[in-house]
């Protein structure tokens, strides 16, 4: 690699550091204050928010990383441009396209990390985040198991346990389910467990009674039982079984697209190759955003009232591509099969890039059309 390449990247990698370490820090707060908000307000410890915490920030750094090297780029170049050092290479005889390089290595390197954060870190924390809430909740409604006083843990659900022992056996529990329209099932047992299987958490009632009354002919049953399994599932979700995500599975999972996880997901095999190929195309953006970036200052020269013109240039640049891609990403997710569609605004920042160096080397070509429709118009 040219002196000149090494040079530019090293200048490009240390304010990418910089400038990622500040926006990561900016939107990891951000969200860590909401986080504290609800879990210190659950009760949680301090160690349970910084668990989540770090588990948050691999999405945080997702995202923040396309904007760093956008940043980094045009920084860097603006400097360069303002220091006279990327004039005199210029002189030398390198061309747009050649100074294009360092940003274009640049770029990929950081697709590369982006890649490594798509396909395996965030998918990896994305699933422990969800686990760990999963498990919190949990542990959340069973806390609505507590003795001695009338509990509503849902709407039309009323519980009352005269104690619980410290086996967890509950004793005199009172149960009225009002859930049905014009129907109460009240239950009482004078024993009763709490299970968990594979439908879920389950009450285990025993020497008890349940007695139903229809409001509507205004009769009332009564059954006794030795023992009856009641669904406590408005209670507390069957988080055992919880179904994931797509975006919690990893990329080989969506690419293989096996029908058991199909069924446990609910999702269709296209959308899960739909979202496998947004993994793959996602990354290069960033690289995108820095050939944008670098293109659009190659456009003015050496000015006093520095580049603001192209920097705004490539800002509008950049929010045309990113409209594409949520124009093509809807696309394809509602039609699985043009899953190719996402790798189109990929290709149109690069088309653009390339668009843009090759009119910074050919101003002249511009200046001559301008005088030329000019001196037609006189």
């Amino acid at each position: 690699m040219a002196r000149f390449d090494r040079y530019v990247i090293s200048q490009l990698m240390i304010l990418f550091g910089f400038f990622s370490l500040v926006l990561v820090m900016v939107y990891w707060v951000n969200k860590a204050v909401g986080l504290f908000d609800r879990l210190i307000a659950d009760g949680q410890s301090a160690m349970v928010f910084l668990e989540f915490s770090a588990l948050t920030l691999p999405a945080v750094i997702q995202i923040v990383l396309p904007i760093s090297a956008f940043i980094a780029t045009v920084y860097t170049i603006n400097r360069l441009s303002r220091e006279s050092e990327l004039v005199v290479v210029q002189v030398s005889g390198f061309s747009s396209f050649r100074l294009a390089r360092p940003v274009a290595i640049f770029g990929l390197a950081v697709a590369v990390f982006l890649s490594l954060l798509t396909h395996i870190l965030v998918p990896s924390a994305t699933r422990q985040l969800a686990e760990r809430e999963a498990a919190i909740a949990q542990n959340i409604s069973a806390g609505f198991f507590s003795d001695g006083r009338f509990l509503h843990p849902a709407e039309d659900l009323t519980l009352y346990i005269r104690e619980i022992e410290n086996s967890g056996e509950m004793v005199d529990l009172f149960l009225s389910d009002q859930r049905t329209p014009g129907r109460t099932i009240t239950y009482t047992a004078r024993r009763a467990l709490l299970l968990r299987s594979e439908d879920g958490p389950r009450l285990l009632m025993y020497d008890g009674m349940a007695q139903t009354l229809e409001q509507e002919n205004n009769t009332l049953t009564t059954t006794a039982f030795s023992d009856f399994t009641y669904d406590i599932s408005a209670l507390i979700g069957g988080f055992d079984n919880r179904a994931p995500r797509v975006d919690e599975l990893g990329t080989g999972d969506l690419l293989k697209a096996n029908p058991v996880l199909l069924k446990r997901t609910g999702y269709s095999a296209e959308r899960f190759q739909t979202t496998a190929h947004e993994r793959f195309a996602q990354p290069f953006l960033a690289m995108v955003t820095a050939l944008v970036g670098f293109s659009c200052l190659l456009l003015g020269g050496f000015s006093r009232f520095g580049v603001w013109r192209q920097i705004v240039l490539a800002i509008v640049l950049l929010v045309i591509i990113k409209a594409v891609d949520n124009v093509m990403s809807d696309i394809a997710y509602k039609n699985g099969s043009m899953w190719f569609l996402l790798y189109v605004p990929v290709l149109t920042g690069l088309g653009i890039s390339a668009l843009l160096l090759w009119i910074s080397e050919n101003p002249a070509l511009f200046r001559r059309s301008v005088r030329q429709s000019a001196g037609a118009q006189t």
